[in-house]
């Protein structure tokens, strides 16, 4: 059977990439095959998770290579080097113009850590959503999978989670939550749909 390749982009500790990983090893991701993982940051530890699980890795840094316009021109190439049919921001702190986002168009997923439209958009990532939502006192957040296009954040939504705020919760404390309740659960459900509408086009 075929199987959509997948890339991850990753700048840091790479728990949502393995969420991905342990989700294919237990054939929630079937559609899919996770074959390439990129890092913008020379020592992230995603690329050690990915060394583990036998996957391709490569450091991409915007400083050695010239500059925003240089990196993505790299990216692209190193991405259809490899035939990727599939691209998963998973904690990819770079945003990526409109002349790379319409290169890969409704290729190109990420998960945000609430319900979009709320604390979403320029500046509003990691622990700055969830101080965002406490600060502001909703009752429920989440997470939603989007497609990326050239607006932060604005691309079509393909899964949402609620997550249910609790009394003395920390912006560490809800960050969590929303990773274990949320993240790693509807990103791989996610990608396993992506992927099967791609291998089924």
């Amino acid at each position: 059977m075929t199987r959509a390749r997948i890339a991850v982009l990753v700048s840091g500790g790479g728990t949502n990439l393995q969420a991905l990983i342990d989700a294919e090893a237990a054939g929630i991701i079937k559609s899919g095959k996770i074959a390439l993982v990129v890092s913008n940051v020379k020592d992230a530890y995603a690329l050690t998770r990915a060394e583990r699980a036998g996957i391709k890795t490569e450091t991409l840094l915007k400083k050695e290579l010239g500059g925003q316009e240089a990196f993505e021109e790299k990216l692209i190439a190193t991405l259809k080097g490899e035939k990727i049919d599939l691209i998963i921001l998973a904690g990819f702190m770079s945003i990526l113009s409109e002349r790379f986002t319409s290169e890969f168009k409704d290729r190109i997923i990420n998960v945000h850590p609430s319900l979009i439209p709320s604390f979403c958009g320029k500046g509003f990532y990691g622990l700055k959503v969830h101080e965002a939502a406490l600060a502001y006192g909703v009752k429920v957040t989440g997470a939603t999978v989007h497609f990326v296009n050239e607006i932060p954040d604005g691309g079509k939504i393909i899964l949402q989670k609620a997550v249910y705020i609790k009394e003395g919760d920390t912006p560490d404390v809800l960050q969590r939550r929303v990773m274990e309740e949320a993240e790693w659960k509807i990103l791989p459900e996610a990608a396993e749909l992506v992927s099967k509408n791609i291998i089924s086009e």
